[in-house]
């Protein structure tokens, strides 16, 4: 069976039509992988999130920014976009609480939005922005 990719427009599209939870993996010291959900935006051409320092996503790409996340909807006919990339981290502030603002609006509403970002904007947090190197995108699989 032959999948239908996505153009890129579409992918992108796919990424912020609705707050789905991406799996986010890297690369651990010792070569394992270690994959987690995280909530993401879109920016400038980058997937952005936030993460602390000291957590292990956080250790991983502070020591290699290579990264892959994936989306999908679970619902037929299932679509999915893996993207690979390089992480670049930022613990700028003022970045870190507009983010986090926008990331938790976006996935908990707007009325949730300012106490997530007053939560997630601090000090040990870290904006972190994917720019893609590798995609796979590909929609209605089951079709």
């Amino acid at each position: 069976m032959a999948y239908t990719a996505m153009t890129d427009d579409e992918w992108w599209a796919f990424l912020v039509e609705m707050p789905r939870p991406a799996i986010l993996s890297t690369v651990r010291a010792d070569g394992r992988p270690h994959a987690a959900p995280v909530w993401i935006d879109v920016e400038d051409g980058a997937i952005v999130f936030n993460t602390g320092t000291d957590t292990v996503k956080g250790r991983n790409i502070a020591r290699d920014p290579r990264v892959s996340l994936v989306v999908q909807d679970d619902q037929p006919p299932f679509s999915h976009v893996l993207v690979e990339g390089v992480a670049e981290t930022s613990d700028d502030l003022d970045d870190l609480r507009a983010v986090a603002t926008r990331i938790g609006g976006r996935y908990m509403g707007a009325d949730q939005a300012e106490a997530l970002g007053a939560r997630n904007g601090v000090p040990g947090e870290l904006v972190v922005r994917v720019r893609p190197t590798h995609v796979v995108a590909v929609k209605d699989v089951a079709d």
